[in-house]
């Protein structure tokens, strides 16, 4: 696992903390050379490891790194599915059956699609939802094809469904398919770290791969700050911290120092628009690990919220 990986919601528009910046955001990475450019920053900065959502337009940069291998050899992606927005959007505009048949059949050969239509009327006729949701899998794999992808992530949204729904049979089968078919680990993004741990490890899916909130102000961080560093300090799983910053409320120091300062986080996700910032969050993080910079005691200090 990269000690460092970036981020895309500031390329989506996405900012959990204020409309304002994000429809800034929205409007300033309308265009895809707009996005490659901070790529290409955090790439010259030492980046190499990048956690993609499986967004449309993601389809577009990864073009661009295939087309460019020499520029983006050591290039080291991390998908995170399903992209929600899309399939709603899809399903709306060109109802169920449309749907599938743009995600399941688009860009297949005839071959292809014919081991598809074998597994997918398996998957109808056994009314099995797994096979279904390894079909899907495929589909978003699709576009990275060809690219080097170190892990791949149950997005939150489902992953949290999921886990309300106590759905055991779907997380062992997410996490054998990933291993069987792509040789990698199976990660999974939550907005409820301490319990998805508990659940997982209950389900037999050992050392797993869990990113999350992790940030000093408790910012999306369910059901609590405690919980959270109680579970980093006691359960046997792979954490990788996101939203440090908490959306931009902590400043980049004191974000940096809280989580590089608990040596049980074995990566930081991190997402920025601008060189200013992606130097400054990469050069403190690897700051703190190479011990340049002293670490408070982050227990009563960095605790003050």
């Amino acid at each position: 696992m990269d000690r460092i990986i970036f981020g895309d919601n500031q390329f989506f528009g996405i900012n959990h903390m204020s409309e304002d910046k994000a429809q800034t955001l929205s409007e300033h990475f309308k265009c895809i050379e707009s996005i490659i450019e901070v790529i290409d920053i955090a790439y010259e900065c030492g980046i190499h490891a990048f956690m993609f959502n499986t967004h449309d337009r993601v389809i577009q940069l990864c073009d661009h790194f295939r087309t460019n291998p020499q520029k983006y050899e050591d290039l080291r992606l991390y998908p995170a599915m399903p992209y929600a927005h899309k399939y709603a959007n899809a399903v709306t505009e060109k109802g169920m059956i449309g749907a599938l048949n743009e995600f399941v059949f688009a860009g297949r050969s005839a071959g292809e699609a014919m081991q598809t239509l074998v597994r997918g009327s398996m998957g109808v006729i056994n009314r099995d939802m797994l096979e279904v949701m390894k079909l899907l899998i495929d589909a978003e794999m699709r576009m990275f094809r060809g690219l080097n992808v170190q892990a791949i992530f149950l997005q939150n949204i489902v992953t949290d469904l999921l886990l309300g729904m106590n759905a055991r049979d779907v997380f062992i089968a997410f996490a054998e398919h990933i291993r069987t078919t792509y040789g990698v680990e199976p990660g999974f993004n939550t907005m409820n770290m301490p319990q998805l741990v508990d659940f997982l490890l209950e389900c037999g899916i050992q050392n797993p791969i869990v990113c999350s909130s992790i940030n000093k102000a408790g910012y999306m961080m369910q059901p609590g700050i405690d919980e959270y560093e109680h579970a980093l300090e006691t359960k046997q799983f792979r954490p990788m911290a996101m939203s440090i910053l908490a959306s931009g409320a902590i400043a980049p120091k004191e974000a940096v120092e809280y989580v590089a300062s608990n040596k049980n986080i074995n990566s930081i996700v991190f997402g920025a628009s601008s060189k200013n910032h992606i130097q400054e969050t990469k050069d403190l993080i690897d700051q703190f690990d190479e011990g340049c910079i002293k670490l408070t005691d982050c227990c009563p200090v960095l605790r003050q919220r």
